[in-house]
Parts: C-alpha cells; sequence; structure tokens
C-alpha cells in the first residue's frame, strides 16, 4: 500500500509541543514510522569539532516526529484531512482526502 503522508507534502502537528505548526516534509523514516518536518521539533545538538582549528558548536535542527502527530494539508481546499486510497481505472493507487473527497496529487 502507499504512503499517506510523501515528502513535499505540507503538514500540520496535532499533537505535542509544536501543535499547530504547519510545514513542508523533509524525510519520511519509514522503518519507524516517523517524519521531518521542516521548521517544527526544533533540537540542540552539540557538535563537536571535527579537525583542529575548528571550533565546537551547538547546532538547532529538526527531529523526527511520530507519523502519527502530523496531519495531511488538503491542497484542495487548504484544511487538515485524513487519507484513504481509490484505484483508479488504470490500476494505479492515488490518495484521496477524506474532508473533500478529491484526490491529493
Amino acid at each position: 500500500m502507499p504512503a499517506k503522508i510523501k515528502r513535499g507534502d505540507t503538514v500540520v502537528v496535532i499533537a505535542g509541543k509544536d501543535k499547530g505548526k504547519r510545514g513542508t516534509v523533509r524525510r519520511v523514516v519509514n522503518k519507524f514510522d516517523r517524519v521531518v518536518v521542516e521548521g517544527v521539533n526544533m533540537v540542540k545538538k552539540h557538535q563537536r569539532a571535527r579537525r583542529q582549528g575548528q571550533a565546537s558548536e551547538i547546532v538547532e535542527r529538526e527531529a523526527a516526529l511520530h507519523i502519527s502527530n502530523v496531519m495531511l494539508i488538503d491542497p484542495n481546499n487548504n484544511q487538515p484531512t485524513r487519507v484513504t486510497f481509490r484505484r483508479r481505472d488504470d490500476g494505479t493507487m492515488v490518495r484521496v482526502g477524506k474532508r473533500s473527497g478529491e484526490d491529493i496529487e
């Protein structure tokens, strides 16, 4: 079965410290059911100096969220929606927004 959320989709966070924030999916980690969303779930990582003369630093970056904590934004009506699938006449599967009933993509 195809993925309900893919890289490049716009999603809204529905649970956690960043609830209500919108962002674009940068990466999907299928093995752990997680997604990395641009500008959401920012964490500080202490980066060690790699070479002599280079300074150590604290870098801020996005951490992965569980896929159940985000909801796809339907591009047809700009509202959060659940996703289902429909088989086209040619046999391919297409994502469908439950709220609008229209195809996504």
